[in-house]
Order: structure tokens, then C-alpha cells, then sequence
């Protein structure tokens, strides 16, 4: 328990859907800190005297638009730019690894550089599936010198518990992973008990990219794991590890505290918008498929709020998006398990005119109201591993009909990231 050591005060983020406070504060506890849970809409005063924060798991915001996508734009994080410059350590687990990955803090606290994707397996065909929600234990080990980041500070193999739907560690950017091996900023990979890193499904369920399982920020401060250490006694060594590492930098005098700096920040911290982002002109599919809800789609609203951070003006409508090469939308829309007419409508386009679906007399009719009147947006997420199953050539994605907004303010990167991660998913302006 390093009893010598004082008490570091940890403070625990936590957002509405979070829903992991228990299982920090008690691993914390045990491991030697003081510790708190921090709402979202608390005074930031209250975290004046923190030495650190520990964001942990949950669903934030339901994962509503992709996991850890809303509370990442939280304003929160604009005092977490302050706090990770200053030296304090920030870590999250799982969610909080979403969150963090989405905040642009890590890995190089400039931009949105990666994406903790849906899981994917590729197979030995080339094709993808989905091993869905994952929920079963693993092994990991650190991958970075002992003394790299707050967490790394043990040796050997750690075995811990992964549940998550998005845990893959991904990006487009050629030259990311590299940069971050040179800079050994990949801190844990998977492993079989005996060390041995793999990619195989057996060893690293989620298709991270080489076997990564977690990630730390170039001062080694910021770290982003999907397993989670704060689950089992097992994981202890992990926390320890923050212990010392916040010691250490004490006594170097290499923590900052005093008042909050009022508006500074680090050049590019939380600065989310990275790269901008193409937005190609989509044609139309031969038969195409939007999905609404008949009661008040949480998920619209959420998204909705985010982007209006950026743009205040934007109101949104969003649709369940299926393409098809062929017309089996009759046979789809008739399947209980595609389609739910007691929760959702259903509309069809088709030689350029929209239908909707009457599911009692299981025929289209014309569409009594005109929707996609907006500057309509689709999300592909890549692999489309949605579309198995929907016919040859199929594709599945997610629109988002916007209006009361300009097409250069809709199209700036921040308001574009809100509504896709660039490094897994693709954005295309649907043509009418």
C-alpha cells in the first residue's frame, strides 16, 4: 500500500451515463488516494487541490453519436487542456479512454488523430466482421519503458476485464503510429499470459490496431486504456503506479498548483478540430432506406446540442441510412428485426421520389411529407460490418438532415467531427 507515500488527491470525472464511480473509488481507495467524484456541472473550484483525475467507465451520454463523443466537448475539457499542461495526471479507462481520445488531449493534445472504433475482426478472407459488445477477460502488459507514462510503473502481464462495443484503436494518419512508437507513446498491448503480443482475435478481441490497448500523451501524464485495471484487485499495480509517479514529480517540483489560468491554455490543447475533414457529393443508391423514430429520438437531440456548441443555429434530423443495389426494401421493412412499425417509420427513395412505408397494407405510398429538405450528411463508419446480412452491395450508415444552417458553417472540422470521427468513419453530402 506504500503507506509512506502521502495521499494524492484524485478527483473522478463523472457525466450523465457514467457509471463506473463505484468501482474507482474503491480501487482508489485501496491503492493509497484520497479521492471524489466530480459532476460535470460541479464548480470547477472544487478541483483546486487535485493532484490528478481518473476518468472511468460508463456509456456518457448513452454513447450517443459515438462513444465519448459528447463529453469530450464538455467545457470541462477545456480546464483538462490547463490541467494536462500543468503536469497533472489524467487518466481514463474504457469510456474515459473514449473521451480522452475525443478530447484531442491524446495523443499529441493537437487534434483529433485517432479513434477507438467498433470492434472489427478482419478474417482471413479480407472481409469484416463484428464480434459486437465484448465482454470477458483479458491480458495486457506495459509495452513502454517503466518510467514512460503515470501507469506503466510495473512489469510482467496483468489480467483484467474488457467491456466495450468501441474499443479499437485506430488512424488514417500514415505517419501517427510510427511517431508513436519513436516517441514510445504505445504504453499497454494485448497479450497471452505469457507476454506474447498478438493480433490474433484470440489475444486481442476488438481488432486494435497491433495489439494496442492503451496509449499516453507525449509528457507520459495523459493515458488512455480500454481494459479495465480498476475492476480487480489485479489491476492494482496500475494505480500504484499513479502514486508514484505523482510522488516523484512532487519532488522534482514538476506538479504546478495555485488559482485556475482564467482563459490560457496550451497552444493546440483542446483544440479538437484536426485535419479538415472531405466531404464528397454521395449519388443516390438504387433503393434507399431512411429510418425515424416515432417517439423523441434521444440520441438526434444529443448530437443536435453538440454541434450547436459551434454553431448555435443548427437543428438537426436524424435517420437509420440503409442502400440497397437491389429492391428487397418491401422484404427488409417487413422483418421485425430490421424494422420495428410500433417505434419507427420508414421511408423509401427510388428513382428519385420518397415513399413511405405503411406497414399494415405492407405497401410504399407517396410520401405525405418531404423530408431531407436540408444539407443532408451521411456517416459510413468503415468496415460497414452493419450491412452483413442486407444483400449484395448493400451499405449502412447514419444521415443527418440539417437545417437553419450554411453549408460553409455545417462543413467547418469541428462541426464535422461531431459528426464523424475521421479516423473511422467517412462523411458524404447525400445528393437529392
Amino acid at each position: 500500500m506504500h503507506k509512506s507515500l502521502p495521499k494524492p488527491l484524485i478527483a473522478v470525472p463523472s457525466f450523465p451515463g457514467s457509471n463506473g464511480e463505484v468501482d474507482n473509488i474503491r480501487t482508489l481507495k485501496r491503492c493509497g488516494f484520497d479521492c471524489f467524484v466530480f459532476r460535470w456541472n460541479d464548480s470547477l473550484e472544487k478541483l483546486k487541490d487535485v493532484d490528478g483525475y481518473f476518468f472511468g467507465a460508463g456509456f456518457s451520454y448513452e454513447d450517443r453519436g459515438r462513444s465519448g463523443m459528447v463529453a469530450a466537448r464538455d467545457p470541462l475539457f477545456r480546464f483538462m487542456a490547463e490541467e494536462a499542461e500543468r503536469g497533472k495526471v489524467i487518466v481514463g479507462n474504457c469510456n474515459g479512454a473514449q473521451v480522452l481520445i475525443e478530447s484531442g488531449l491524446i495523443p499529441l493534445g493537437d487534434g483529433l488523430k485517432m479513434c477507438l472504433a467498433r470492434n472489427a475482426i478482419r478474417g482471413s478472407d479480407n472481409s469484416w466482421r463484428s464480434p459486437g459488445f465484448l465482454n470477458e477477460w483479458v491480458w495486457i502488459k506495459p509495452v513502454c519503458a517503466e518510467d514512460r507514462c503515470a501507469t506503466s510503473g510495473w512489469k510482467g502481464t496483468m489480467h483484467i476485464p474488457i467491456a466495450h462495443g468501441e474499443g479499437r484503436f485506430v488512424t488514417r494518419d500514415p505517419d501517427l503510429i510510427a511517431a508513436l512508437k519513436d516517441d514510445d507513446q504505445i504504453a499497454f498491448a494485448y497479450c497471452t499470459e505469457n507476454g506474447e503480443i498478438s493480433a490474433d482475435p484470440s489475444v486481442t478481441p476488438n481488432g486494435s490496431t497491433m495489439g494496442i490497448a492503451g496509449i499516453c500523451n507525449k509528457a507520459g501524464n495523459v493515458v488512455a486504456l480500454m481494459p479495465h485495471p480498476e475492476r480487480t484487485p489485479l489491476g492494482d499495480p496500475y494505480f500504484l503506479s499513479i502514486k508514484r509517479w505523482i510522488a516523484s514529480k512532487k519532488d522534482a517540483g514538476l506538479l504546478t498548483r495555485g488559482e485556475r489560468q482564467k482563459g490560457k491554455r496550451a497552444k493546440g490543447q483542446n483544440e479538437i478540430g484536426g485535419s479538415p475533414i472531405v466531404v464528397s457529393n454521395r449519388e443516390p443508391m438504387p433503393v434507399e432506406i431512411f429510418i425515424d423514430t416515432i417517439i423523441t429520438n434521444n440520441e438526434e437531440r444529443t448530437v443536435e446540442q453538440a454541434a450547436r456548441r459551434i454553431e448555435p443555429t443548427v437543428r438537426l434530423k436524424q435517420y437509420k441510412y440503409v442502400g440497397l443495389k437491389s429492391d428487397c426494401a418491401r422484404e427488409l421493412l417487413s422483418s421485425l428485426s430490421f424494422f420495428n412499425p410500433h417505434k419507427e417509420l420508414a421511408f423509401v427513395r427510388q428513382n428519385g421520389k420518397i415513399h413511405s412505408w405503411d406497414s399494415d397494407e405492407c405497401v410504399l405510398k407517396p410520401a405525405p411529407h418531404s423530408i431531407l429538405k436540408g444539407i443532408s450528411l451521411l456517416r459510413r463508419d468503415e468496415p460497414d460490418t452493419g450491412a452483413a446480412g442486407l444483400g449484395d452491395g448493400a451499405e449502412t450508415g447514419v444521415c443527418y438532415d440539417c437545417r437553419e444552417v450554411t453549408q460553409d458553417q455545417l462543413l467547418k472540422t469541428k462541426v464535422c467531427e461531431v459528426f464523424c470521427n475521421p479516423h473511422s468513419s467517412s462523411l458524404e453530402r447525400m445528393c437529392l
